[in-house]
């Protein structure tokens, strides 16, 4: 039997769906939506493998629609409007249900196609996608649909449907299956909350486990070595990247060293340490700043150490910089004035600069001021002298406001010592 045993033992109904109690559960409202029998159009938005399919074929299989299912990866507009010609059958008279999974694939065009189906009502679209529909998925159709998000299931939930699965796998060849303590619970803590991952898992270790024709063990050694590294949902190109490096900005900002070193290491783990690299070098800049000048060489030199080394060893250097940055004191005086500075020269009317700043010395004729008459500071007491830097429209302008630091404040009392003397 070459179905995965994930799709042999799918549920058939509400009950048997393991998790999402958030939408599914009794009263909640996507439970609500089926139990009417009024479908809307809806986007099942997750990552893979925790229920959404699931989910929309029990609502196809009672709907009374005729069904339709279509790929995003595959689907064609040919496809799409062979789609829409059933909608002129009998067979479409009760209405057409398309299940379209992986929706973000179809390009503007093909999403178009449908739009003019979905508003009259002839196509009840239920799409799902693993990527942020937001952002993937065409506004027009967004705004026709009712977004549901699935979330990956804690190893709790899972415990279920992994011993479901053990056990019914166990029916189907007929022969006894001895689970060693610990391996249910290693699976559902080591899948990352996908039911089908920690399924297909199970059948694994049955396929691999030693014993007798009457009899076989499930060891923990077994599932070790099966389950590997799937715990951890990491997409380069998806949602769980950027998510995971802004935990890590966070962290850092909120000063937990502990949960930064988290986030660092699934990074690590990942192998992707030109991301970790990239965000640890803004973040010097970015939150501990003035506060910490020093954090920002260090940090250049961890990394550029952590670039020549490679994993595993780059773990060393990188964590250093992680640990520096998170108990480091924190400031961002430096952002808030170069971003105010931009602001001021994106939207404002600046002026010229003050003749003085200008890089030449000749005046035409008809100048109201010859002369450049610039001050050179240095050759002041303490190497200041008063003069206008801003253009005349922004004269008096502040951007920067110094930081409630020891560096910050120490050099605020040494130039109000000077200036206003």
């Amino acid at each position: 039997m070459n179905t995965p045993l994930a799709d042999r033992i799918r549920p058939k109904t509400l009950d048997d769906v393991v998790g999402q109690a958030h939408i599914l559960g009794e009263g909640k409202p996507l439970r609500r939506i089926i139990e009417s029998g009024k479908i809307p159009n809806m986007i099942f938005y997750g990552s893979s493998g925790i229920g959404k399919t699931t989910v929309a074929r029990i609502i196809a299989e009672n709907a009374g629609m005729k069904l339709h299912k279509l790929n995003g990866t595959s689907a064609s507009i040919s496809d799409i409007k062979d789609v829409i010609a059933d909608t002129n059958t009998i067979d479409g008279i009760n209405g057409i249900l398309l299940y379209l999974d992986e929706i973000q694939y179809l390009n503007k065009k093909q999403q178009q196609s449908l739009l003019e189906y979905i508003e009259n009502g002839q196509i009840t679209l239920i799409a799902s996608t693993t990527e942020n529909p937001y952002f993937y998925i065409y506004n027009a159709i967004i705004s026709r649909c009712t977004v549901f998000e699935f979330k990956p299931l804690t190893a709790e939930e899972l415990i279920p449907a992994v011993t479901r699965a053990f056990r019914l796998a166990a029916e189907e060849t007929g022969i006894k299956v001895k689970v060693e303590k610990g391996v249910v619970e290693h699976i559902a803590n080591g899948c990352g909350g996908d039911v089908r991952k920690s399924i297909n898992t199970a059948e694994l270790c049955i396929l691999s486990a030693a014993g007798t024709d009457n009899e076989i063990v499930v060891t923990k050694e077994t599932a070790e070595t099966l389950t590997q590294r799937s715990n951890m949902r990491y997409d380069r190109d998806g949602d769980s990247h950027y998510d995971i490096l802004s935990a890590l900005q966070k962290s850092i900002r909120g000063s937990d060293e502990n949960a930064a070193l988290h986030y660092a290491a699934r990074l690590i783990e990942a192998g992707d340490i030109i991301s970790l690299s990239r965000r640890l070098l803004v973040i010097a800049a970015e939150d501990i700043g003035l506060a910490y000048p020093q954090a920002i060489p260090i940090v250049k030199a961890c990394v550029d150490s952590a670039m020549q080394l490679g994993l595993p060893e780059a773990r060393l250097p990188l964590g250093d910089a992680v640990i520096l940055l998170a108990t480091a004191p924190k400031s961002n005086s430096g952002i808030m004035a170069i971003d105010a500075a931009l602001d001021d020269v994106r939207n404002k009317e600046c002026g010229d600069f003050p003749r003085h700043l200008q890089n030449k010395h000749l005046d035409g004729e008809g100048a109201e001021v010859v002369g450049q008459h610039y001050l050179y500071p240095h050759n002041f007491p303490d190497h200041y002298v008063k003069q206008q830097y801003l253009p005349d429209p922004i004269k008096d302008r502040v951007y920067y406001e110094y930081g409630e630091n020891k560096t910050e404040q120490a050099a605020k009392q040494y130039w109000d010592k000077i200036k206003n003397k």
